[in-house]
């Protein structure tokens, strides 16, 4: 057995007669009679107190913390009483994701999670407190894709408490406890009389954003951080190299989303926009910190600026200039009404054009295709249409014949 019992209501004594007898002790009839106590791994000794008549408890609690470290399994009692707020302040302090991401999940968890369970203890957290805590952020009116990533991040977080050995398990990862679920909604594309109308109601140096972002599926920070290095002209490409972020409302520049850089074909029609776009606004040398605000500064000439050789704020320019045009040209704001529909009225037409969902998943920049299926499957063309129209194909305006269509001879 590990470590060994201590009863502290009597002490052995070597009597007159050299024989052990049991004396009280001061503590006696007061207090928890037995001390379970074991050298943990990390050298020091451990406890625990057990009232009286409960001694084979003891030995028990003993045996099975034998067993824990037989198996590797052993979790420091005293590590369940550090606070989720604790565990929060170590746990984003270890973390070595990107720097606007790592903002967003620090709100996330400041926010939504902290308030609610900052102040309870590791080893204390119950699933029912899960299940409590997510109906109080869906009563907050929080929407249900957001819920979902608080939850993921959360989760994550007491993983972390578990591979470190400071609870045994995740009380999010138990089946009494549902993630929150998304609120699918199938992405209605715009089409294009409402795409050209928001370009037209747009000042004329913004407009050539909505022929990147509609024309070569661009990201609103892409097309913000698209420099005039980026574009080959003659071969037709824009080489998709950074986008310009916001981290605490300071502008950087960063890899795309998911740090994955791409080529995406140019259009003639979107090439002609651009080489108008720089003869009328001349590309600035605009210098911000790479990744991180006090990152290394990188210069890049960038098509899109404000005045005095700044890069364009995405939070002024969705305030004060997108938001005025979707008014202008009638459209309603909300949810599917940012520069991100741009992207989806582009692959509505490269879908619509029969282009690959392979391709289509390269030049958007998705981490994965089955992503990319997922989100615009509704789109493709049904295979019951593609029948027709080939059959169409093959029979229409063809010589009026008994063989109908060409087909391979027999033998």
């Amino acid at each position: 057995m590990a470590g060994h019992i201590q009863d502290r209501w009597y002490r052995v004594e070597t009597g007159s007669d050299g024989k052990p007898r049991k004396v009280k002790t001061d503590r006696h009839g007061t207090g928890l009679r037995y001390r379970a106590r074991y050298v943990g791994p990390d050298g020091t000794e451990k406890s625990k107190s057990f009232p009286d008549r409960q001694k084979r408890l003891a030995e028990q609690w003993l045996s099975q913390i034998e067993a824990d470290m037989a198996r590797g399994q052993y979790i420091d009692p005293q590590a369940g009483r550090l606070t989720v707020r604790q565990h929060a302040e170590r746990w984003l302090a270890s973390l070595t994701m990107d720097p606007g991401t790592f903002v967003s999940t620090e709100q996330r968890i400041r926010l939504h999670v902290l308030p609610y369970m900052g102040s309870r203890t590791l080893g204390s957290l119950r699933p029912t407190h899960i299940r409590e805590w997510l109906r109080k952020l869906q009563d907050a009116g929080v929407a249900p894709a957001y819920q979902r990533v608080i939850f993921a991040n959360l989760s994550t977080m007491l993983t972390a408490a578990v591979d470190d050995r400071l609870i045994t398990e995740n009380p999010c990862r138990s089946s009494s406890v549902r993630a929150p679920k998304l609120d699918r909604r199938r992405v209605a594309p715009w089409s294009r009389d409402r795409v050209l109308a928001v370009r037209s109601a747009l000042p004329e140096r913004h407009r050539a954003m909505v022929d990147l972002g509609g024309g070569c599926g661009l990201r609103q920070g892409e097309v913000l951080g698209l420099a005039v290095d980026d574009l080959d002209l003659i071969e037709g490409l824009v080489h998709v190299e950074r986008q310009v972020k916001l981290i605490r409302n300071r502008p950087v520049f960063a890899p795309p989303k998911g740090g994955k850089t791409r080529t995406v074909p140019l259009p003639e029609s979107v090439a002609r926009s651009i080489e108008e776009h720089i003869s009328q606004h001349p590309p600035a040398a605009i210098t911000l910190p790479w990744r991180t605000v006090d990152g290394e500064p990188v210069t890049a000439s960038l098509l899109f600026h404000r005045d005095q050789g700044r890069p364009v704020n995405r939070n002024d320019f969705n305030r004060c200039t997108w938001r005025p045009a979707l008014a202008a040209a009638d459209v309603p704001f909300g949810r599917a009404s940012g520069m991100h529909a741009l992207r989806h009225f582009y692959a509505s037409v490269l879908l619509d054009a029969g282009e690959s969902v392979k391709a289509l998943s390269e030049y958007l920049g998705h981490h994965d295709p089955g992503f990319t299926l997922r989100t615009y499957t509704h789109l493709m063309p049904s295979s019951e249409k593609r029948t027709r129209e080939a059959v169409n194909r093959a029979f229409a305006d063809g010589p009026e014949t008994e063989d109908g269509p060409t087909t391979a001879q027999e033998e």
